[in-house]
């Protein structure tokens, strides 16, 4: 437990370091602030390699994130929470059941979730139907994430973890929102968000990279 607590004070601090010393370039980031100017809940996709430098873009919001209860997971729950975020517990492996119910209340309940498609072991960059059943249950949209950083480790799990580093340039781009109706194809929607997820995750290594003209720049107050 101490070495648990070790390591996700100083994942918190590295992130804050990061943050703080690296200039950030939004994409796109009136359509999340109209979905919680709606205050009803909605649902962050992102892909699993994605998610490091994401808790410190998002603090201090009602944001829900679905983390397994695994080791590693308990780590990211402790960096989550550190960032005022409330980490619910559960994988497609364990707990799945308890987890979905918690997300559907907190979406209720006009909270934000957040899942990785494509987590928590893959394949990678292929879409789960967890993200489609939340929207669907809920009538509330999905929206496509990701961050990209010009300077960065890659390292060589399955999901290609990308963790940036300090005095850095980094983008955060936000897709256009994807609702999945009663009726519709959990199959189609999976492709679409896969592409929308894709989009967003290139978009945000060309900004970051300074190869695209950037969005208004500024570290966010939450």
């Amino acid at each position: 437990m101490l070495k648990i607590r070790l390591l996700s004070f100083l994942a918190s601090a590295y992130l804050r370091w990061v943050g703080w010393t690296s200039r950030v370039i939004w994409a796109n980031r009136s359509i999340r602030e109209d979905l919680e100017a709606s205050g009803q809940g909605f649902i962050y996709a992102f892909w699993h390699g994605r998610q490091a430098f994401l808790t410190y873009l998002h603090r201090g919001g009602q944001v829900c994130p679905l983390i397994s209860k695994s080791a590693d997971g308990e780590i990211i729950a402790r960096v989550c929470r550190s960032f005022g975020m409330r980490p619910v517990r559960g994988s497609s492996s364990r707990g799945a059941s308890e987890a979905v119910l918690r997300m559907l209340e907190e979406i209720g309940s006009g909270a934000s979730v957040s899942i990785t498609p494509d987590g928590p072991r893959g394949p990678l960059r292929e879409v789960r139907p967890g993200a489609l059943y939340l929207a669907q249950a809920s009538g509330r949209p999905i929206l496509p994430i990701a961050f990209g950083a010009r300077k960065k480790w890659v390292f060589k799990g399955w999901d290609e973890f990308i963790v940036p580093k300090p005095f850095n340039r980094i983008a955060m781009v936000y897709g256009e929102p994807i609702r999945v109706g009663p009726g519709d194809s959990l199959e189609r929607k999976a492709l679409e968000l896969k592409q929308a997820l894709d989009n967003v995750a290139q978009e945000a290594d060309e900004i970051s990279m300074g190869e695209c003209h950037d969005s208004p720049v500024g570290v966010p107050t939450l």
